[in-house]
């Protein structure tokens, strides 16, 4: 027996589960096996598949694991046409929630579990509140998040904080995407594709066969589409394009059964164009608008006025070797080491226009940006087993350096009655002293240390497990605000913190197939700056404990499965963001003020996952999540008044359901795929403090897919036809109010989009 496979089956006998979910910066990875011998070996093709996480060749069933977790395999992912992490902003994972920042598509917020960030997360200086992760890597800015997902064999939604065992700033969750390792043997898919907007894709995924201990996998892969809105200003982009591209290179050197090297190397490409922001209604005394603008309450085709659009441009490179080792039986050492950077333009005029008519007037407010970040990263764990304990400890170290620089100059001009405009040339006039209006950098270090034991007693049948567990973090940050509305500046910050953040959860198996567990656990996201206020204002780090209660359970023979939790959370001290906008020499711009709240907000929620197969072929889901959430008051301080908040992006209550059926016939298989996404409306908008709520949303998506058609040459051919928003629902996701000038203003989701795409495997 090599010790890997020991340390894999002593495990499973000693009847122990638990699962350490662990990353160099936040990869989900089991350090325990899945279940005990019966299960291993019980026969359960009549009925649900076993939801397995497969991390370093160790499985892990997820219905004994001690956390709410949502697993979207690969399929799942290709039924419901997930291509990027945008795609699951339809709410097909209730708990989850994903939006851009105000119409940009070249930044995602994310959120779990009502941790939302309030703002503008993708300065230099910020963090993020969920940890998004790729195959054990942090991600540490959210920039570059909407590119093209290479070949994924999972996403892990991990919710509620944690703070333990994950890398940095996972407060609301974790996401962890985890790519296809290299087959060791030669395979190739080949994926072409056409959609409506002009669009199309294409995907190679290349695996070679091993040669010298060395398995080699290239992942190419293109998507393009033209926008969604059209912009009636000649020669200038459209609403809502994309034009995503990337490569993926990996190599795993395996020369013993002890010991493997995988390297990875990708480059992307993210170009895009924002969102569309239209004028919704302008409320009893609003302000006047112009004759040529428009009021549009639905979704517009055609924007009213033309603007300049270009392109926002995003390119990422990384680089990451994961080493591991066993040294001896029943244990295991990992290294993570990594290196990334990227590269973010952003051109935002996504509807400017929607600003109070003056005759002869400056309109379009353009919002030009750039960032730049390159981070290192470090983690070294050590796993393993002993007589009734499952352990995990390990070092982690994070270094990141970024910077931004942004400029927002009038576009166009109104005549004297607002019947015609001329286009401006502020692009070029004054562009060489007053570009950047304004400008930052930051650099931050943090070093931590942590640990977690699950322990299953000799007692009750090793039916009760305790784990224990904590992360000590050192954090470190500066900066300095190098540029104020186009003059030199030189404002800096400097933010110091340490902490610790324990975990403790109790796990018994009350029989073969319900799982029982509590736990409770805290975390932390780092404080830092703020680069749109006018002193590179500082605010201190946001706390978040936790509360949570669960079962999981199989029944009707493993056809059913049903898996229930409810949590509380406690949220201080939170980072919130007040907005005003401020005429400059340039044009305006945002200023932007980070506080702490004071006090305690309180979050609260319930989910539920069903899955049952009433008939061979056929599997039906659904999914709930209720969040509620009470924000303390907090004093705004552009006007010293105390100002109600709420959380953003988080509906009170949000569903999925969906259907898949699978026939086999002699000669090809037919797969169908239906799932529909709802949500009640939700606060949104550039920050916390009040907005109107949204529409209701109700989206679905369906595939209908022709597979394993056979030739004689020995490779398959597919046929799929799929569309997203299948029922052209549309429902605004952003809305905002203007007090003063009585203009409501919103973003509508897109409209039906479908394709036909066509795959042949060798």
């Amino acid at each position: 027996m090599n010790s890997r496979s020991g340390f894999r089956r002593a495990t499973l006998n000693g009847a122990a589960f638990s699962v350490l979910m662990l990353a160099a910066g936040g990869a989900s990875q089991a350090w325990a096996a899945a279940a005990d011998d019966a299960d291993a070996d019980a026969d359960t093709t009549a009925g649900l598949s076993e939801v397995v996480v497969t991390a370093q060749k160790r499985e892990t069933n997820l219905q004994r694991t001690p956390i709410a977790i949502t697993v979207n395999t690969g399929e799942d992912l290709e039924n419901r046409r997930v291509k990027s992490l945008a795609d699951l902003g339809d709410g097909s994972i209730p708990s989850l929630r994903i939006a851009p920042f105000f119409s940009r598509n070249s930044a995602f917020n994310i959120g779990i579990r009502g941790i939302f960030p309030s703002s503008d997360a993708n300065q230099p200086a910020r963090d993020s509140v969920t940890g998004v992760y790729v195959d054990g890597v942090y991600l540490g800015r959210l920039q570059g998040l909407g590119a093209a997902l290479f070949d994924i064999e999972r996403i892990e939604v991990l919710k509620g904080p944690q703070g333990t065992l994950f890398g940095r700033n996972s407060t609301g969750g974790a996401l962890s995407i985890v790519t296809r390792k290299p087959a060791g043997e030669f395979r190739l898919r080949q994926t072409v594709g056409v959609r409506n907007f002009e669009g199309y894709s294409t995907e190679t995924h290349l695996d070679l066969p091993e040669v010298a201990n060395v398995s080699v996998k290239l992942d190419l892969l293109a998507t393009k589409r033209k926008g969604t809105v059209e912009n009636p200003l000649g020669g200038e982009e459209d609403f809502n394009s994309f034009d995503r591209r990337g490569a993926h290179l990996r190599a795993l050197w395996a020369p013993s059964d002890t010991f493997s090297a995988d390297y990875q190397f990708d480059v992307s490409y993210d170009g895009t164009t924002p969102y569309y922001s239209q004028l919704l209604s302008v409320g009893a005394g609003g302000a006047a608008v112009a004759p040529l603008a428009r009021i549009q309450p639905d979704r517009a085709k055609v924007a009213d006025i033309g603007v300049p659009e270009d392109v926002s441009e995003g390119n990422i490179w990384g680089h990451s070797l994961a080493l591991t080792w066993n040294p001896w039986a029943d244990a295991e050492v990992r290294s993570i080491t990594s290196y990334r950077k990227l590269k973010q333009t952003q051109f935002d005029n996504g509807g400017g226009h929607a600003v109070p008519f003056v005759p002869n007037s400056l309109f379009a407010r353009y919002s030009l940006a750039s960032a730049y970040q390159h981070q290192f990263s470090q983690e070294v764990q050590l796993g393993g087993t002993l007589p009734q304990l499952v352990y995990v400890a390990g070092v982690y170290y994070f270094k990141e350096t970024g910077g931004d620089n942004a400029w927002a100059p009038n576009t166009l001009q109104w005549n004297s009655t607002g019947t015609n405009f001329t286009r401006l040339p502020s692009l070029d006039a004054g562009a060489t002293t007053r570009f950047p209006d304004r400008e930052s950098y930051a650099v931050a270090e943090s070093i931590a240390m942590f640990g977690q034991f699950t322990w299953t007693p000799a007692v009750l049948d090793d039916r009760a497990h305790l784990t224990v567990g904590a992360r000590y973090t050192k954090d470190d940050k500066r900066g300095e605000l190098l540029k104020v509305n186009g003059a030199p500046d030189g404002s800096t910050f400097d933010f110091n913190s340490s902490r610790v953040d324990p975990a403790v959860s109790v796990a018994y198996d009350l029989m073969e197939t319900v799982h029982l567990y509590g736990k409770w656990g805290t975390a932390y996201r780092a404080g830092g700056a703020n680069s749109r206020s006018l002193t590179f204002r500082s605010f201190g780090p946001e706390k978040v404990e936790q509360y949570e209660l669960g079962v999981k359970s199989e029944f009707w023979d493993r056809r059913a499965r049903l898996n229930l939790a409810a949590y509380r959370t406690n949220y201080e001290n939170i980072q919130v963001d007040f907005n005003r906008n401020a005429i400059i020499a340039s044009g305006t711009r945002t200023v932007n003020e980070t506080v702490n709240a004071p006090g305690r907000a309180k979050i609260r929620g319930y989910e539920a996952d069903f899955t049952v197969t009433p008939l061979d072929g056929l599997t039906l889901t659904a999914s709930y999540a209720y969040t509620k959430a009470d924000l303390p008051d907090t004093v705004n301080p552009f006007n010293n008044v105390r100002t109600p908040l709420n959380i953003v992006y988080t509906p009170r209550n949000s569903y999925s359901v969906a259907g898949d059926y699978v026939v086999s016939m002699e000669a090809f298989t037919i797969r169908a795929h239906i799932d529909a996404n709802a949500s009640d409306g939700y606060n949104s908008g550039n920050s916390i403090v009040t907005s109107p709520l949204t529409d209701d949303a109700f989206i679905v998506n369906a595939r209908l897919a022709v597979t394993d058609i056979k030739f004689d040459s020995g490779h398959t051919l597919e046929l799929s036809l799929w569309s997203r928003n299948l029922l052209n629902e549309q429902h605004t996701f952003q809305k905002s109010f203007n007090t003063a000038t009585r203009f409501t203003s919103g973003i509508y989701n897109e409209p039906r989009t479908y394709g036909l795409d066509l795959t042949i495997r060798y």
